[in-house]
């Protein structure tokens, strides 16, 4: 299971999908975990593997998709709890311990790794800045797309677009990358061409503005490759802030799920990720959110006992 679930891993970065990976490094008896196994946990907080009962995997669920939303990883220690509600301890930075009183078995220590497809950059052009700036990026850890077709497709992920092509087609791309709504839209010119170059654009003043000429942080830059660290250190510079617009999910997927949305188990007082891919209950237009089918059930043989 371990060589299949790593090979699904492999895909998930290949297709550049967003993914948790979820390994035991440690398990106290009693448990059904043992070290080394495993999960990935999607970002609809689909579950695929096993790193131990419901109850751990509800929490697995939860911190998992707290992560992706940074891109952060953590070592997440369960524990079993004597009372009825949840325990999150202060910890030192890198662990996440978390009491959970309908956990069974014994401690869980697992290391979940948020992978994130690295930031995609579509660079235009065939002279040497844009060569410059293609193998400037991805030493920089970016993912790039390097085309000299002005019709080429820009990935529905792509967050920016760079124009170094010396004059050849930059309108059409500039446009075309407006249309797309890149975070980043970076043209190679001059000051003086690049104005020149906006004033014939066929765009509102506001997207204009969206365009930045030249490209790159004033570092005095000359040759190709220094204009191509100019432009990456950009890139940089503004990197939390490249975010591209959401790909239309695929047909018969799940939703993107909001990583912020939890709810808390009414019968054990558990947080729990409130999404569609957890338990949950709907009960006189209520939607309620539960760790494991114990309490679902408990909940659903006697909901005024819980406050329903």
């Amino acid at each position: 299971m371990t060589t299949d679930l790593l090979a699904r891993a492999d895909r998930l970065r290949v297709e550049r999908t967003a993914f948790v990976l979820a390994t035991v490094v440690r398990a106290e008896r009693p448990t059904s975990a043992k070290a080394g196994d495993r999960a990935i946990v999607m970002a609809d907080g689909t579950i695929e593997g096993f790193v131990g009962g419901v109850c751990a995997e509800s929490t697995v669920r939860l911190q998992s998709l707290r992560l992706l939303e940074h891109g952060d990883s953590t070592l997440l220690r369960i524990t079993p709890t004597d009372g009825d509600e949840e325990v999150v301890e202060p910890t030192a930075e890198g662990l996440v311990v978390v009491g959970n009183p309908c956990l069974s078995g014994g401690t869980l220590d697992i290391f979940l790794e948020a992978i994130l497809p690295p930031t995609l950059v579509h660079v235009f052009g065939a002279a040497p800045i844009a060569r410059a700036l293609e193998t400037v990026a991805r030493a920089a850890g970016f993912a790039v797309t390097a085309v000299t077709d002005p019709d080429a497709p820009i990935a529905a992920d792509t967050s920016a677009v760079v124009i170094a092509s010396h004059g050849r087609d930059e309108e059409k791309v500039l446009a075309r990358a407006l249309a797309s709504r890149v975070p980043y839209i970076g043209l190679v010119a001059s000051r003086r061409r690049g104005t020149a170059v906006l004033s014939e654009l066929d765009a509102t003043d506001e997207q204009r503005a969206r365009v930045r000429t030249p490209a790159g942080l004033d570092i005095g830059a000359r040759t190709p490759l220094e204009i191509a660290v100019s432009v990456v250190a950009e890139l940089v510079s503004v990197k939390s802030q490249l975010q591209p617009a959401p790909a239309p999910a695929p047909r018969g997927s799940l939703p993107i799920v909001d990583v912020t949305a939890t709810a808390t188990d009414p019968v054990c007082g558990m947080s729990v990720a409130a999404v569609p891919t957890s338990l949950h209950l709907e009960l006189r237009g209520t939607t309620w959110y539960f760790c494991g089918p114990g309490c679902k059930q408990a909940f659903a043989d006697n909901p005024q006992a819980y406050g329903a």
